[in-house]
Formats: structure tokens, sequence, C-alpha cells
């Protein structure tokens, strides 16, 4: 019988965050796959836990290890993944190796918990219905502007994460690419130094130039909000129309027309030609 592999969430800074289900599944873990073994002890020590096997899963060793984890769980074994903090694949480790146990039929399993991405959206003060993710930005400033660019025209609120000596960089890139809009800065969340800068993408770069701040961040930024066309009158429609059958266009075809190229219905188009007769 094979075994499984669980996805496991823990906290991002109050260790206070950690779920019973999440120490209960360390707990019981054959394998925990971890980023970072000193941390993953230090998480373990403070919850009594003793692991039977730890192995260091990161990005460096990340291709190497995955398919040896993938033996042991179709030979039966339990493998947790945990990053460092926050839930794995998310801009962590992780997606290489669930896609391996999918494509050979294991099981995968998870065990929700902190993430810092959703907890800065819901506390930033913009719209938190839609939202796109976007990890960590690219370092080089052409690479970063490329990426605001293809989110110009994004209506979702978008969320990603930042590096404290990269801030100030990306903040400026934001403002020049996609405009002054409002942005929530977040960092430190759920530790002792927790804190949420808000205001306009100028107001928190000069926030972040004056007082420069510290630790793990998320930026939330507003989508892009589209202005409605005003709505032609009947005199413009009308006049449109007019103009249209006065070339040799039938007036149906011509009505057809108007309406696709103002966005209105044919029976606006309609009266409107009807009321200039009269």
């Amino acid at each position: 019988m094979s075994g499984k592999l669980i996805l496991c969430a823990t906290p991002i800074g109050n260790l206070d965050d950690m779920s019973p289900r999440a120490v209960a599944t360390l707990g019981e873990a054959d394998i925990v796959a971890c980023e970072d073994t000193r941390r993953a002890r230090k998480l373990f020590s403070h919850f009594g836990l003793s692991v039977r096997e730890l192995v260091v899963y990161n990005e460096a060793t990340e291709q190497r290890k995955a398919a040896n984890l993938v033996k042991q769980i179709a030979a039966g074994r339990t493998v947790v993944l945990i990053s460092d903090a926050g839930m794995p694949g998310l801009s962590d480790p992780g997606y290489r190796l669930v896609t391996l146990c999918v494509e050979q039929g294991l099981n995968v399993g998870v065990v929700p918990g902190p993430n810092a991405a959703v907890s800065a959206l819901v506390i930033s003060g913009l719209p938190p219905g839609r939202f796109v993710f976007e990890g960590f930005l690219p370092r080089k400033r052409g690479d970063r502007r490329r990426r605001f660019e293809s989110l110009l025209d994004e209506v979702r609120t978008i969320v990603f994460y930042e590096s404290p000596h990269r801030i100030a960089d990306s903040l400026e890139d934001l403002r020049d690419v996609l405009g002054d809009r409002p942005v929530a800065l977040a960092r430190e969340l759920t530790k002792m130094y927790e804190e949420v800068r808000r205001g306009t993408a100028s107001e928190v770069l000069a926030g972040v130039r004056e007082e420069p701040p510290r630790g793990e961040m998320v930026v939330v930024v507003q989508g892009a909000v589209h202005q409605s066309k005003p709505e032609p009158t009947a005199e413009e429609l009308a006049s449109r129309a007019s103009a249209l059958m006065d070339t040799g266009i039938p007036r149906k075809e011509a009505m057809a027309q108007v309406a696709r190229e103002m966005d209105v219905s044919k029976k606006k188009v309609f009266d409107a030609l009807v009321g200039s007769k009269d």
C-alpha cells in the first residue's frame, strides 16, 4: 500500500498559530522534508516533537531529492513537506514533488494554516474578493517593470512578496508603471512588530524611504479601474447612423454597425433615428 505526501502549513511568525492537526501530522510523519533543518528543529522543539527522519528539501536540492521522496511514498511511507513559514508550494518548493506524486497516482493531502499573502490581503483594506498572487517580483529592474506592464489591465487586487532591500525600488517601479494606486505594505505579520502601511504608491514609497521597513513583507495593490465610456447621446447615434446610410449602407446594417461601435442596443439606435425625424 502506498504512503502519502502531506503539505503542512507552519506559522509565519507567531508559533501559537500552529494548529493541533499540524502538530499531530508532524509527529506521525515517517519523513519531514524541510527547507532548513535548524528552523525545523526549533519548531519541533517548541511542540515537543521528535521526528523519525528529517530531509533538506529546498530550491538547491529539490530537483535531485524529489524522485527519492516519491519512491519513499510509493513504498508506503508518509512524507510531510513544510517550508520555513506558511504554505509549501507558494513561493516555496513543493510544486515539483506534488506533480510527480500526481503523475504516479500517489495520495497528496494538505494541512492548511497560516499564509502571508492571504493574511495581508484581508487586512489591506483593498478588495479581497478577487486577487492575483505574483509571488516574488523579478530582481532586475527591467524584468520587474515588464512584469508590472503585464499587469496594467489586471482588474483583480494584486499581491506580491518583496524583500527589505528591494522594496523601495519595487514601489518606485510600481508607481511609474501602474500609476499612483492605493497600496498596502504589510510586514512581520503575526509577529511583535506587525505593521501595515496604507496609502498611494507615492505615499508608501515616501514612508519607506524615510523609515526603511525590516522583516518579511507583502505588498497589496489595487487592480486597474477602467473608466466607463460616457453613453452616446441620441443625437450622436442618429447622426452616425444617418452618415452611414448616406454612403449607401442599408438602414438595418447601419443601425447594427452603430450599435457595435458605440456599445449600445440596436433599439437605442432605432429610437434615436425615429426621434431625429420627429
